[in-house]
């Protein structure tokens, strides 16, 4: 899923106009996480009004163990990008790209960026084999029939349509297409000064502290039972 908002926001240091984020993440990540949620804070409930002896705590010291990764790896994952940086957000570590330090992005069996020197997946753009299958017969009908939503010149008797700078290309899958909008956004804004900086990386902890204690916890009260 794609957010765009191309509002300028004016005052920026280098006097250049703001854009904000393009945010991109998997929806259907997002639609699963929330269900295992669900799933779980039931069955935890119900554990610990109905259950007897050491299972309340039991219930309660592997809340932390499953529902903290759940977040991590399906409601967590997303990637930010405006005009002067790229933020990727994984499930324990955020890495923060100027576009100075963006060298390229890849989009194999699974997203990959290359910046400063170093490489990183890219969690909240997950790779289907399937969408590309689909994408690629979509495209070649789309090309036999002399669709005007294509990119490209216009055929006979058709009219091109201009997509907007924040458009993904419609017959790409949407992984490619991501990537695709995001090399294209890094070598434009590479070298502007407003782009410039360090690459920096850091832990989600409120993340791993809380699963650690909860792991912890859970083996206290198992070993105590």
């Amino acid at each position: 899923m794609t957010e765009s908002d191309r509002t300028p926001h004016q005052g920026s240091a280098a006097d250049e106009p703001v854009y904000a984020d393009r945010v991109y993440r998997s929806v259907p990540s997002v639609i699963a996480g929330v269900m295992m949620l669900a799933v779980a804070a039931w069955l935890i409930i119900d554990a610990v009004v109905t259950g007897t002896g050491a299972t309340p705590w039991v219930a309660l010291a592997a809340a932390p163990v499953f529902a903290f990764p759940v977040i991590a790896y399906t409601l967590r994952p997303v990637v930010r990008a405006n005009d002067r940086r790229l933020i990727v957000r994984n499930p324990l570590r955020t890495v923060v790209a100027p576009w100075s330090t963006v060298e390229g992005l890849k989009a194999g069996y699974s997203v990959e960026l290359f910046a400063d020197g170093r490489k990183f997946q890219v969690w909240a753009i997950p790779v289907s084999i399937r969408q590309r299958k689909k994408a690629t017969r979509r495209a070649t009908r789309a090309v036999a029939e002399g669709d005007p939503a294509l990119r490209g010149p216009a055929r006979p008797g058709k009219a091109a349509r201009t997509p907007r700078p924040d458009e993904l290309d419609p017959t790409r899958a949407w992984s490619d297409a991501v990537v695709g909008a995001l090399q294209e956004q890094a070598e434009r804004n590479a070298h502007k000064p407003s782009a410039g900086g360090e690459l920096t990386t850091t832990w989600c902890w409120w993340i791993i502290a809380p699963t650690v204690a909860g792991l912890v916890a859970l083996v206290t009260v198992i070993a105590a039972t």
